[in-house]
């Protein structure tokens, strides 16, 4: 008796990885043993970059409000410490659409930190 085989599961996950190589570059599209790793791989770096981006931006907000309390005589860590010492809760994701996008409203709270 022949030996029994799932071949509509096999085909339907095949299909499933085939679809998520399309756009790649030569054989990672078309093969499905190098499409299954690149896959695999792309999939890995999703996963690790949805947490590197969380870094990436805070780090981008720091960079801009030190940037946006220099010219006032201050640094980023000072005008962090002032802040909290004046319990004015404003996280920096904010902070720093102020600095970039309404210099006059950050200048403001630059002034009342002071």
């Amino acid at each position: 008796m022949p030996r029994s085989v799932n071949a509509v599961a096999r085909r339907a996950r095949r299909k499933k990885i085939m679809k998520q190589a399309k756009g790649y570059f030569g054989r990672r599209k078309n093969v499905w043993t190098v499409a299954k790793n690149a896959v695999e791989k792309a999939l890995v770096y999703a996963y690790r970059d949805r947490r590197n981006k969380k870094r990436t931006f805070r780090a981008l907000w720091i960079v801009r409000i030190n940037a946006g309390v220099r010219p006032y005589g201050l640094s980023y860590s000072k005008f962090m410490g002032a802040l909290k010492a004046n319990k004015i809760e404003l996280n920096r994701k904010v902070l720093a659409d102020l600095a970039l996008n309404h210099p006059e409203a950050f200048k403001a709270i630059v002034e009342k930190v002071k």
